[in-house]
């Protein structure tokens, strides 16, 4: 399949800090991010020209016109008589596709939810209009499952695929979060009709008073725990062995948007809310209940998170139009929102105004920042890509 190619006009902000004299400025903090944070490292090395290209050229690190890069390679100045892997990513980097995307698929009502598994080979899509659909990437995109759900309130506002995918679960705006079994040969799968979608009660707390929604729900590594965020602006965590509620914990001012395990131990919890926060949960000291750590950057309430597994790195996304990246070795122990003092926005209704997309947050404390997107409408999710098929974690969204 070919594509036509144009230049990505992408933007790249380091954080902003406020200088004594009122006036703001970039400034990159060289040690923290480049020295000891290995995403950094991995994208330079996978995603950068090589050494050989520079020496070919007889210039030293700096911007290297297209153009000259193929003309270099096809007179073989490398010695290598090709380019590497870093140099074909620098190359495509630089572009993007102008024919596409290509339609797989349309149902009859909107799309709130797509994420790859883990190893990319699997699709998932959920639909407002009770539907779900896991499609198999390496056989052409084909429909592997097609779940009909049971008991939605609204839409399904978020899935999630074990680690072993055998099983899937989602959520919608009730307490009640349903498991269903997507390991058999059926492709069809009707809530108690032909299959079993057995729903899981997270209100059975002494601690719930109401009645509330869930926005966020993802499988431990293990798969046997889930933790999902809701919008009585707390956090639980389900244990699926004993089939009991094992947490509620008050976690934000605001609705939690979006939840994560920070890597296979369990013992980190990332969340993300509208109070525009990102908090970072220690379980194993939860007795004061206060967050281990708080991130702040975001001007805007926070639609996901996506943990690299690593326990340190995640990246966030934003009502803000913006992704950030985030290492938390550099949370505080508290912050206070600044959603009280942000413009006046409601992503439902309207696109983001020009003039909002200059602000900055007086305290950023992300690595990064990436812009070019929009959020509109719905709580639109973003991903590290799967480790499995680009060799590195790149963003997607």
């Amino acid at each position: 399949m070919g594509y036509g190619m144009s230049r990505l006009e992408d933007e790249y902000y380091e954080p902003e800090v406020q200088e004594t004299d009122g006036s703001s400025s970039v400034k990159v903090n060289d040690e923290f991010p480049k020295l000891h944070n290995d995403i950094f490292h991995m994208t330079r090395m996978r995603s950068g020209l090589s050494e050989s290209i520079y020496k070919s050229m007889g210039t030293n690190r700096g911007i290297i016109s297209t153009a000259k890069l193929l003309s270099g390679r096809e007179v073989d100045c490398s010695g290598k008589g090709m380019f590497s892997s870093g140099d074909r990513a620098f190359v495509l980097g630089r572009y993007v596709p102008m024919n596409g995307p290509e339609f797989l698929d349309r149902m009859d009502s909107r799309a709130y939810v797509s994420q790859f598994s883990a190893d990319g080979t699997l699709f998932v899509a959920g639909f407002q209009g009770s539907h779900i659909r896991i499609y198999d990437v390496d056989r052409g995109w084909i429909v592997h499952k097609d779940i009909h759900a049971r008991s939605l309130r609204w839409t399904i506002s978020d899935v999630s695929l074990s680690p072993d995918q055998r099983y899937l679960v989602y959520s919608s705006l009730a307490p009640i979060i349903h498991i269903v079994n997507v390991g058999n040969a059926a492709r069809e799968s009707y809530a108690n009709v032909t299959d079993i979608h057995d729903g899981l009660d997270f209100s059975q707390h002494e601690d719930v008073q109401y009645a509330f929604g869930i926005f966020s729900v993802k499988f431990s590594s293990d798969g046997r725990e889930l933790v999902a965020g809701s919008n009585d602006e707390s956090i639980y965590v389900y244990d699926l062995h004993a089939n009991k509620l094992t947490l509620r914990l008050p976690a934000h001012t605001s609705d939690v948007n979006t939840v994560a395990f920070a890597d296979e131990s369990g013992h980190l919890i990332y969340s993300g809310s509208d109070d525009t926060l990102c908090k970072v949960w220690d379980r194993r000291c939860l007795s004061t209940g206060q967050a281990a750590g708080v991130l702040t950057g975001h001007l805007h309430g926070i639609t996901h998170i996506d943990s690299h597994g690593d326990g340190r790195s995640f990246i966030s996304n934003g009502k803000d139009q913006a992704i950030k990246l985030w290492d938390i070795r550099k949370m505080m122990s508290n912050a206070d929102s600044c959603a009280d003092g942000a413009p006046t926005w409601d992503y439902r209704y309207s696109r983001y105004p020009k003039h909002h997309q200059q602000l900055k947050h007086p305290h950023d404390q992300s690595l990064a920042t990436y812009r070019g997107h929009s959020v509109l409408r719905t709580l639109i999710r973003c991903y590290f890509s799967p480790a499995y098929r680009l060799a590195d974690r790149k963003l997607q969204n």
